[in-house]
């Protein structure tokens, strides 16, 4: 049996290409046994998702997976194409080529390595029978720039049609290829229960504390960078939600074992950069909460598509500060959707406790980063004196050795933050009969106005909502009214 390499993220490539094959005696033999598969995702998660989904398939085949195919990002593919590796000496043999998520890897200004390695296996390397398949939840999906930009640079505006020529260009296919396209007109699924809270920026924080408490279950937030990731994380470590968190700074071990914990656990939070946004299948993600709306369609299709999966329901929920607006315009343009979807139910009785525990928090969170900050300054200043073998005198610390009573003041200050604020987390949030597992489980938002009634499912009050707008024109025309019992 012929057997090829398969690894996955870019750490372990040189570990998969270079241990085990020495403790394999076929592949002794065949030490410059040329590639056969090679597919190609944008980020270490997926293609580690990619290898797992392949290991099923395989399992009871006899198909020793570890040795079978490449999966890889890009990059140090590339740097082993370029050292002329045995297994990538001779990739003119390569039966199949697969690049999941294509349109982002062939977006401009990312992946450079990605187009210089399919410009060689299009030219130099190219296999006439190989068989060549892209994936992507928006391969057919066109956003134009406003009419202004078009005619100023003289650009022709484009449709599916060119889209998929151009992209199809960039790949290298050759031919007429076949396009299945099973994307519907609005680009989310029909299972996926889309609404929004409008807000001022810094009243986010507020609509997602009251979410997150009060539908407790798999969520995961999104954000449009790290310094945001790690702010929300601090923030609701502190009012005792304890986020895991998933952005391209942090090591690759921990971004995989959080993945997991995400997965294992029923009610957990996680915030993530839109590294998280593409292919991943994490089971039961009740909610995806765009805590800043995403700058395109594309990524607003990706985000929300990590919920609603395999015909299970699921909710996407925008947060729409002013300075979303543009942005969040712009997406339902796209996606031809009607603005006016529904906005989400929130008990304004609560607010005024949601708002003074924020606060409390708020001002402990940036204490402590403060302080944070301040123990980084004082130990990398510690270092350098060290090393350049002189005295530092007190003013050039920060926070307590510069002025220990300033500091004592402060902890005091804190004590006070900290034990007012534990004792408002101490008191419950919300009558028992308002939470619900997640909005989501009956496929409906709850109403606007009402908390749901024992025993009811959340959304099932959306319903009515629904039925009860529609109910004037339907008298006018003389049509029934529709029940506006619990479904």
């Amino acid at each position: 049996m012929n057997r090829f390499l398969l690894t996955v993220d870019l750490n372990s490539l040189i570990f998969f290409f270079f241990s085990p094959l020495t403790k394999i005696a076929p592949c002794k033999s065949h030490p410059k046994r040329p590639l056969l598969g090679l597919v190609l995702t944008p980020t270490r998660e997926l293609a580690i998702q990619v290898k797992q989904h392949i290991d099923a398939v395989a399992k009871f085949t006899g198909i020793k997976t570890a040795i079978l195919i490449v999966v890889a990002t890009p990059g140090l593919l590339w740097e082993l194409v370029k050292e002329r590796h045995p297994h990538l000496s001779n990739l003119r043999q390569l039966r199949c080529l697969v690049v999941d998520e294509a349109d982002r890897m062939v977006e401009k200004g990312h992946f450079a390595e990605l187009s210089q390695l399919l410009e060689m296996l299009n030219d130099s390397q190219y296999n006439p029978k190989r068989q060549t398949l892209v994936f992507s939840a928006t391969l057919t999906l066109v956003h134009q720039a406003p009419t202004r930009i078009l005619h100023k640079k003289h650009i022709k505006k484009m449709d599916k049609t060119a889209k998929l020529d151009l992209l199809m260009q960039k790949i290298g296919m050759r031919g007429k290829p076949k396009v299945i396209d099973l994307t519907r007109n609005e680009g989310t699924v029909e299972t996926l229960t889309e609404t929004k809270i409008h807000c001022e920026t810094d009243e986010k924080d507020l609509y997602l504390y009251y979410f997150l408490m009060q539908y407790p279950g798999r969520s995961l937030v999104f954000a449009n960078s790290i310094s945001c990731i790690k702010r929300l994380s601090g923030l609701l470590k502190v009012l005792d939600i304890m986020p895991l968190t998933l952005h391209a700074c942090m090591h690759q071990k921990q971004r995989l074992r959080n993945l997991e914990q995400f997965a294992r656990l029923e009610d957990c939070v996680l915030l993530a950069t839109d590294v998280a946004a593409r292919g991943l299948d994490i089971p039961k993600v009740q909610h995806v909460i765009h805590y800043q709306v995403p700058r395109t369609s594309e990524i607003y299709i990706h985000r929300s598509g990590r919920t609603a999966r395999a015909t299970s329901e699921g909710l996407s929920l925008m947060l729409i500060g002013p300075e979303d607006v543009i942005n969040f315009k712009k997406i339902y343009k796209t996606l031809k959707k009607d603005e006016d979807i529904p906005l989400f139910p929130v008990q304004t009785k609560y607010m005024d406790v949601v708002k003074e525990r924020i606060r409390l928090a708020r001002q402990i969170e940036k204490a402590e980063y403060r302080n944070f900050q301040a123990c980084l300054h004082n130990s990398w200043i510690e270092q350098a004196a060290a090393a350049l073998e002189i005295e530092l005198e007190e003013e050039m610390y920060k926070g307590g050795k510069a002025d220990q009573q300033e500091e004592r003041r402060r902890q005091k200050q804190m004590k006070v933050l900290k034990k007012e604020l534990r004792h408002l987390l101490s008191q419950p949030l919300f009558k028992e009969d308002l939470k619900t597992k997640y909005p989501t489980q009956s496929g409906r938002l709850p109403q606007l106005t009402a908390a749901p009634r024992t025993g009811e499912s959340a959304l099932s009050c959306l319903s009515k909502q629904k039925k009860k707008k529609k109910r004037p024109k339907e008298q006018q025309q003389g049509l029934p009214q529709p029940s506006t019992s619990a479904e």
